[in-house]
């Protein structure tokens, strides 16, 4: 297996669309068909089916859980959900693995619970979007979307759009220790 690690200058949605098309390039090298990725909005999924051949990619989109911004709301609207369904591309909406329930005692009593701190570990030791892609890799494994026992492509970012796509074997939630981060292919040098 070769492989290339991109750096990218900055953060952000800027470097969404080369962040697709390393992981493709190394997808179809390396006969990785599985390959999950973050999006708020719908957009970069909406980008990531014109990139990826859907009929060879098992393609799946997390979305941030009811409630991230404020109770009971969901970014994605709707009709973008219903689109990239349409497409074949599944979407999950869940609990985040890495800061659901938790983050409710950091924001109520001041309280930082593990999990929330390994979370804040991951994104100051490496970047936000690695930690994105650890968490929507334990979400996607959670709900049977993508196996644990085979390697994915998971894509995530800061902020908005995608700057970082990792190479990993995925475990469940409660299999955390088992995943396996196999390389990172791109990342934002400073963030």
């Amino acid at each position: 297996m070769k492989l290339e690690i991109t750096l990218f200058e900055k953060a952000g949605m800027q470097n969404t669309e080369e962040t697709l098309k390393i992981a493709k390039k190394f997808a179809e090298e390396n006969n990785i068909t599985d390959i999950i990725i973050a999006s708020t909005s719908g957009e970069t999924g909406f980008k990531a089916s014109e990139i990826f051949d859907l009929n060879k990619t098992n393609l799946v989109i997390v979305t941030h859980s009811y409630g991230f911004v404020k109770s009971g709301y969901q970014e994605m609207p709707d009709e973008s959900r219903k689109k990239l369904t349409d497409k074949g591309i599944k979407v999950l909406t869940a609990g985040h693995a890495l800061s659901g329930a938790e983050r409710s005692f950091r924001k109520s009593v001041g309280v930082w619970l593990p999990v929330e701190l390994f979370a804040r570990f991951l994104r100051s030791a490496v970047c936000d979007g690695f930690k994105v892609c650890i968490e929507i890799s334990t979400m996607a494994a959670d709900s049977g979307l993508v196996p644990v026992d085979k390697d994915i492509i998971a894509i995530g970012g800061t902020g908005k759009g995608s700057d970082t796509a990792v190479l990993l074997k995925p475990a469940d939630s409660s299999n955390l220790f088992e995943m396996k981060v196999r390389a990172i292919l791109c990342k934002p040098r400073e963030f």
